[in-house]
């Protein structure tokens, strides 16, 4: 329970840092539900489960940076129902579509409250290597008004090896989340 709180408290602060230092136009804020732990080819078995709670603010594009697409910085954080991993992660996203379906990838740096080692009665490591993860995710959405979409996503947090060639599970997320624009 102290590691929820923990998680929760990083990601208020983090949520208050970002918004202090963008400008005050921001984008979108957007809530979802994933299954955590879905197994893919990107991850191995974890052990772990549940469903996640995910809750973010995506800024508007930043135009300085039209020469890469004027990528949106977000910042969203996911907290595991049955005690998993929880994570806060910020990072930058794309949109590509203008009409009512539309693409998003995106990649960001996320921190977790995973455990610090964790090995499976066949001896392999199936804690995720390194306090600091990578975020990959993709999005595909659908607008349905002016100010509300809802997207069907992937989201990945691991360390892509690069700590230990042998060792890294990894954990995939797939779920829904609806964005509200402000």
């Amino acid at each position: 329970m102290r590691l929820k709180l923990a998680t929760a408290a990083y990601l208020a602060a983090m949520l208050g840092g970002v918004a202090t230092a963008a400008p005050a136009h921001a984008d979108e804020v957007f809530v979802g539900a994933y299954a955590h732990a879905v197994d893919t080819p990107f991850t191995f078995e974890t052990g772990e489960s549940g469903i996640d709670g995910v809750i973010g603010y995506r800024f508007d594009g930043i135009d300085a940076l039209d020469f890469i697409g004027s990528p949106a910085p977000y910042v969203v954080g996911a907290v595991n129902s049955d005690g998993g991993t929880d994570f806060a992660a910020v990072g930058m996203s794309w949109t590509f579509g203008k009409g009512p379906i539309y693409v998003r990838p995106g990649v960001g740096l996320a921190i977790h409250d995973g455990p610090g080692e964790k090995i499976a009665p066949d001896g392999r490591h199936l804690e995720l290597g390194s306090r600091v993860l990578f975020e990959p995710e993709i999005a595909l959405g659908a607008r349905v008004s002016d100010r509300v979409s809802v997207e069907a996503s992937w989201m990945h947090v691991s360390h892509a090896r690069l700590f230990n060639r042998g060792q890294n599970p990894g954990i995939d997320m797939m779920g829904v989340r609806v964005n509200l624009a402000l």
